[in-house]
């Protein structure tokens, strides 16, 4: 007689085991196809993270050098080092930005003035301080030790778009339209909306404004934006109105530079060049080393932390979702496989007699194997059915616990640890920048598109097929391996 057949016939006769096992097996393969489809889903969602978030390289002063520099050169003087900081000129900036993986760049400036014709909003203990305190500005003086006052932070940029504050949404431009490259070489400004509540101000109306180092220097600005703030400043900001985000402008780099006087025109003081994708930061920085550029003066800084703390709860609950597939998969064969030893077992009378009359231990086995493989391919085609949503409420529920997790370490690590008080320029320090990545943009990472795929049903059949084969073929080695007449004397 033909083992299919009598496998089929088997099956057919002993219903309860044959439901058993594929229950049994079902469980297993549903879980397996999880497994699978939520590496799928992380290994494509930590692509798209890389992609969408990529990360950045800062070109700027390496200042440690040039402190050491300074210092060395001061040894045998009285005074104490003075660090001076040694701007970017345009031609060493623009060779790297035409460097391959650099998605966009942006030109940074900052300097400091004073109000001319309008109001600036008042920090509450500014004006007390203010008649007896002088207030450190940035750009204002630096590397002659001068103490200026200051009323306005100017940022100077290429694109206002692919400024810091903007880029990670903490700004947004509400009336106008922000500073465009195109703004180069003019005297446009964007203001914050308070400030130009504050004096009735409008686009189209001008601002005048004073270098905070050398009073003569004046600029007229013309409003073409109007910004909308949800900073909400640092400790320093209640002492310095500079420091108030409100008192924050942005102009072109040009116009920030004509503040900073004659010495800084065609510089900035630092680039950041946004990459592709976060993989390509070592290959970017390795070629950007081989320009002209003075790398004994600059230093190129790699920044995707945003990108690691984002993709770290997706690499977790891959990794999870491994160690499940190889959990589930050795659990399951040893389940199995002892199921059908028990089976097998008490099939012993059967075996006997088939043997008895010349059938060939072979069929026996492949008997077996088809009864389990046929358990298997059921198994595998209900698991497709119900693995999908199972994946999806198992694998986002995964996410959302190793995403507070990991947001938790970093708060507490923004609360011990350096920085974590905020910087004084306002910035929040690095431990800002590690809080923010599971703020802003922390949608990209929400949920896990998890869909069972063809590659995935693949998979789970080649698992399914070796831990069917596994299975039987272990216990029945063992049952064959015996004489006709031996299994039929032992019978009772």
């Amino acid at each position: 007689m033909n083992f299919l057949k009598r496998a089929f016939w088997s099956m057919k006769a002993k219903k309860g085991k044959t439901l058993l096992q594929l229950v049994i097996f079902t469980v297993i393969c549903v879980f397996v196809l999880s497994g699978l489809t939520i590496q799928s889903a992380a290994k494509a969602s930590s692509e798209l993270a890389r992609q969408e978030l990529g990360g950045s390289v800062t070109l700027q002063v390496d200042r440690e050098a040039a402190m050491e520099k300074q210092q060395s050169e001061q040894s045998e003087s009285d005074g104490p080092p003075q660090f001076t900081s040694t701007p970017i000129s345009l031609d060493d900036a623009e060779s790297i930005s035409a460097l391959d993986h650099v998605k966009s760049y942006n030109y940074i400036v900052s300097a400091s003035a004073n109000a001319g014709d309008f109001d600036i909003i008042e920090s509450s203990t500014s004006t007390d301080s203010s008649d007896t305190e002088s207030e450190q500005a940035p750009g204002g003086d630096q590397g002659r030790g001068g103490m200026v006052q200051a009323d306005l932070t100017v940022n100077g940029t290429l694109t206002s778009e692919e400024a810091e504050s903007f880029s990670d949404g903490e700004a947004e431009i509400v009336d106008g339209r922000g500073i465009e490259e195109s703004d180069a070489g003019t005297n446009v400004a964007v203001i914050e909306q308070t400030l130009a509540e504050e004096n009735d101000l409008a686009v189209g109306d001008t601002i005048n404004i004073s270098s905070a180092s050398d009073e003569d220097t004046t600029q007229e600005l013309e409003i073409v934006g109007i910004y909308e703030t949800s900073s909400a400043g640092s400790d320093q900001a209640m002492n310095f109105s500079f420091l108030n985000p409100y008192n924050t402008i942005y102009v072109p780099y040009t116009a920030a530079n004509t503040l900073k006087g004659e010495d800084y025109t065609d510089t900035v003081e630092s680039v950041t060049y946004q990459m592709d994708d976060a993989e390509n930061i070592d290959a970017f920085i390795a070629a950007a080393e081989k320009t002209d550029v003075d790398f004994d003066v600059y230093q190129l800084a790699a920044n995707d932390d945003l990108y690691q703390q984002m993709v770290g709860p997706i690499e977790n609950v891959a990794s999870f979702a491994k160690n499940i597939v190889y959990l589930v998969t050795i659990a399951g064969a040893i389940i199995l496989a002892l199921i059908v030893m028990l089976s097998i077992r008490e099939r012993k009378y059967e075996m006997g007699v088939l043997m008895a009359i010349g059938e060939k231990k072979w069929k026996l086995a492949g008997q077996f194997i088809t009864e389990i493989v046929v358990i298997a391919i059921v198994a595998v085609g209900l698991s497709s059915i119900f693995g999908n949503p199972i994946a999806n409420v198992l694998g986002n529920q995964l996410l959302d616990q190793q995403t507070t997790a990991s947001a938790e370490t970093a708060s507490t690590s923004v609360q011990q640890g350096p920085g974590g008080g905020g910087g004084p320029m306002g910035g929040g320090g690095p431990g800002q920048a590690v809080s923010d990545a599971f703020s802003q943009p922390s949608e990209a990472i929400s949920s896990l598109n998890i869909n069972v795929t063809w590659e995935n049903i693949l998979i789970l059949g080649g698992i399914g097929l070796a831990v069917a084969i596994i299975a039987a073929l272990i216990p029945s080695i063992s049952i064959l391996r015996l004489q006709p007449k031996n299994i039929l004397t032992k019978q009772e």
